[in-house]
């Protein structure tokens, strides 16, 4: 055998054996991004069992944080920091008196702590939006922006709405720009004009077609996996307080 031949068999038998390491790296890196997308599924699957069920502060701030700790890890999803940020606006409602006049935590600063925990919302919302790839992503990531600034506007709306009530309406009118068919958008659109005074376009009366829209709209609402899906309970409670 020639020496040019045995070169040329091991150069094939090189490009073989090159060709497997590759197609054999290739395999393992698939295996590993499915692992981790499963790993990560299964993450936010627990935490969002956890969120549904969550009653108290304590509750929230754990799931939160829970949340915040799985956007960490994965760097790209911007769902963690969304859900977190959703988690700490349900704590603040919990500084305001509910429906029957009941508040569930008392603190002696309310604007200072509201101030520092819309704070803590819009830091995670601004990692959720540097993530956020499309527009009904970023429709739900300025809601949970708009309940921040509501909160901090009607610590005293007489002299925080020019701050906060301007940037809690911005959002929210953009979040309904970018997807108009948002459930979330309507009812918080309505939960807006039924708080607002009927002398200044708010009331009921008003506030009853956003209700409705929301309502049709979580009704049709196909639930994806990890997606936000709250809000229609709430819509169908607000509508008929609006009869």
């Amino acid at each position: 055998m020639k020496i040019t031949d045995i070169n040329n068999i091991y150069k094939n038998t090189n490009k073989t054996h090159m060709k497997h390491l590759l197609l054999a790296a290739t395999v393992l890196i698939s295996i590993s991004a499915f692992s981790q997308s499963d790993k990560y599924e299964s993450a936010m699957k627990q935490a969002l069992q956890q969120y549904d069920s969550a009653k108290s502060m304590a509750d929230l701030e754990s799931i939160a944080a829970k949340f915040q700790r799985i956007g960490d890890a994965e760097k790209t999803q911007w769902l963690p920091y969304y859900w977190s940020g959703l988690a700490l606006t349900r704590t603040g409602w919990m500084y305001f008196p509910n429906d029957k006049g009941v508040t569930a935590v008392k603190t002696d600063n309310l604007s200072s702590t509201i101030d520092a925990l819309s704070g803590r919302i819009n830091a995670l919302e601004d990692k959720a939006d540097a993530l956020a790839t499309d527009d009904d992503a970023k429709s739900e990531i300025l809601l949970i922006r708009n309940m921040a600034y509501t909160q901090q506007m009607i610590i005293d709306p007489q002299t925080r709405y020019m701050t906060y009530g301007m940037q809690a309406g911005t959002a929210l009118d953009k979040a309904m720009d970018l997807n108009p068919n948002n459930p979330r958008a309507y009812y918080l659109k309505g939960s807006s004009l039924f708080g607002t005074p009927e002398q200044f376009g708010g009331g009921k009366a008003a506030a009853k077609p956003m209700f409705e829209k929301a309502v049709e709209l979580g009704k049709a609402e196909q639930q994806k996996p990890l997606m936000p899906h709250w809000g229609l309970e709430l819509s169908e409670q607000m509508l008929a307080a609006c009869q």
